[in-house]
C-alpha cells in the first residue's frame, strides 16, 4: 500500500486555539496510528508552525477523506494541506 506525506501548515496568529484543540487533534492522530493508517506524525520544531504527518492509504483522496475528520480542520486551524505520495526505497515502512 502507498505511503504519503501530508504537510500541515497551521494558523500562526491563532495559537491559543491551535493549543487548546492539541490534545483532541493527537487523540484523532492516534486512533489512525492504533489502526495502522498514521505511520509517524509530529510538529516541525521551528516555524512557521506545521507538521508532518505519515499515512499508509490507498490515495491522496483517501488521505483527505480522512483528514476531514480532523479536529484541527474542523476548527479551521490548518492554513496548508500538501498531500504527496512518497516512494520508499528503504526503511520500516518498506513492504
Amino acid at each position: 500500500m502507498p505511503v504519503f506525506a501530508v504537510h500541515y501548515r497551521y494558523a500562526d496568529e491563532r495559537p491559543a486555539e491551535v493549543t487548546a484543540h492539541r490534545p483532541a487533534h493527537r487523540a484523532f492522530l492516534r486512533q489512525l496510528y492504533d489502526r495502522g493508517v498514521v505511520l509517524a506524525a509530529g510538529a516541525y520544531p521551528q516555524g512557521p508552525a506545521g507538521a508532518l504527518l505519515v499515512f499508509r492509504a490507498d490515495s491522496a483522496e483517501q488521505v483527505t477523506e480522512l483528514l476531514r475528520d480532523d479536529p484541527f480542520r474542523q476548527q479551521d486551524l490548518v492554513t496548508g494541506c500538501e498531500i504527496r505520495q512518497w516512494g520508499l526505497a528503504m526503511g520500516p515502512w518498506t513492504e
